[in-house]
């Protein structure tokens, strides 16, 4: 301990506020044990400040100016402006009143809050620098420590952010105007729905992407459909595109890019965002003075029930590896305040589901059907595309499709990918069926309310089973 520090000490010491280490504290206090939770910057995290709730809001808004732009065939007639300063101002409301909520959550449930930066001194021992010049430190002693302090955006060498040219998804979701040229690197998942938004908002969005297409790790039928809405609003795909240098202009700047047989391409933007993955933060804690290792990538290494090397010690998030989703890092923190007060708890990733938040949207969760035949499975397919659902038409949303994999023998559902209008909501009922066990029968014997686009899920079990009605059977 350092002389001068305050000495205190707590059951559980959670470090990071973001959803998974909030979860886990407000869990671990229900069942009665003595929780510190301390933050550096936001109750919330970078998934409530930075990352998913401001991206969400952005995407709605957007997409209803979008939509009123559409609908002269539906006989609205209207062509919005896109006050973005008013935009951003709104999603700040909208993530203020989230972050207070869970600074009030936490307290109603009995959690003590430290607003500082911790790194570990020993294995039992964490100091706390407290935020704000000249506030002191102090000494946090834990019987166990749940480590969830999240990701930080991957910088690109010679990209570094400053946040007016060189953007990292956060400064790209506060700026107050619509640049008139955007430039993307990255088409993962942050790239493509932040090149969305702006698209919708009026920019000329160009997206460099190294790989040779968007969204890698999804099906090709999947990302063509989003692709091609995409370019539908404008977006200027360059594939197979290395960004090297880029240099400022009078009125923004040029990113240069390479391309694997050694040609140059240059792309003009006024500001450029870079969002090629996220990275762990495992640098700032001193973790190895808890015992801890990290693998060569940073993450931590965790058992089934979230623990690391130490088994008093458990590491939730972003930081204990893929997948970086915020609501697995709420499922380990579940986990591992349960397990440090005895419950039975463990880990299962065979549902987590995973949703982008492109048009149309994408959620995809348990086992594609090339996924089920490398397991040993006999998988068998059914799909309903949207052009033959009444929902969908009613929309005007008719581009995508919904398809569920499933043993041929048992039946058991093993997987979906949707591409669909609110897809991040319907994969919420395939990801139940895989949990429990569920069979085709049983979705299909599953009432579902017409018209809606959960009939599509209903429909492509049938059709699994040579038992659609709304669409020819395979």
């Amino acid at each position: 301990m350092v002389v001068g520090d305050i000495a205190t000490g707590t059951d559980v010491l959670v470090v990071g506020a973001g959803p998974g280490g909030y979860t886990a504290a407000i869990r671990a206090a229900q069942l009665d044990l003595d929780v510190t939770l301390v933050e550096k910057d936001a109750y919330g995290g970078a998934c409530l400040n930075h990352g998913c709730i401001p991206s969400k809001a952005l995407i709605s808004a957007t997409d209803r100016a979008q939509q009123a732009r559409e609908g002269e065939h539906m006989g609205v007639h209207a062509d919005p402006a896109i006050d973005m300063a008013g935009m951003v101002a709104w999603k700040d409301e909208v993530v203020d009143q989230l972050t207070s909520g869970v600074e009030k959550l936490c307290k109603g449930n009995g959690v003590n809050l430290i607003e500082g930066t911790a790194e570990f001194a020993d294995e039992h021992t964490a100091r706390i620098a407290h935020s704000g010049e000249g506030q002191g430190a102090e000494s946090v002693e834990f019987e166990h420590a749940i480590i969830a302090t999240g990701s930080r955006p991957i910088e690109l060498p010679g990209f570094e952010f400053d946040g007016e040219r060189i953007l990292s998804s956060r400064e790209a979701l506060a700026m107050d105007r619509v640049p008139d040229r955007f430039l993307v690197v990255g088409a993962g998942y942050i790239g493509m729905e932040l090149a969305t938004v702006y698209a919708k908002a009026g920019s000329d969005v160009t997206v460099v992407e190294a790989l040779d297409g968007a969204l890698p790790g999804y099906e090709a039928d999947v990302t063509r459909v989003v692709r091609k809405r995409a370019e539908e609003l404008g977006i200027d795909f360059q594939f197979g595109q290395k960004a090297a240098e880029w240099t400022e202009t009078d009125d923004g700047l040029t990113v240069v890019t390479e391309s694997e047989d050694g040609t140059d391409a240059e792309f003009d933007a006024d500001a450029a965002l870079v969002a090629v993955g996220r990275r762990p933060v495992t640098d700032t804690l001193a973790i190895e003075d808890a015992g801890i290792e990290t693998d060569e990538r940073g993450f931590i290494r965790t058992d089934d029930r979230a623990r690391t090397d130490q088994a008093h010690v458990f590491a939730i998030g972003d930081v204990a590896g893929e997948p970086m989703l915020a609501h697995k890092a709420m499922a380990e923190g579940h986990v591992a305040a349960e397990v440090i007060a005895g419950e039975p708890a463990a880990l299962d990733h065979q549902a987590i589901p995973a949703a982008v938040f492109t048009d149309p949207e994408i959620g995809t969760v348990g086992l594609t059907e090339s996924e089920a035949e490398a397991e040993g499975f006999e998988p068998v397919v059914g799909e309903f595309p949207l052009r033959a659902s009444g929902r969908a038409l009613t929309m005007d949303e008719t581009e995508g499709f919904v398809r569920i994999v499933a043993d041929a023998d048992s039946e058991f559902i093993l997987g979906a990918q949707i591409v669909a209008p609110e897809a991040s909501e319907l994969i919420a009922e395939v990801g139940l069926a895989i949990e429990m066990g569920a069979t085709l029968e049983d979705v299909i014997g599953t009432v579902h309310t017409h018209p809606t686009l959960a009939e599509a899920v209903m429909e492509a079990a049938a059709n699994a089973r040579g038992q659609a009605i709304h669409t020819l059977n395979r």
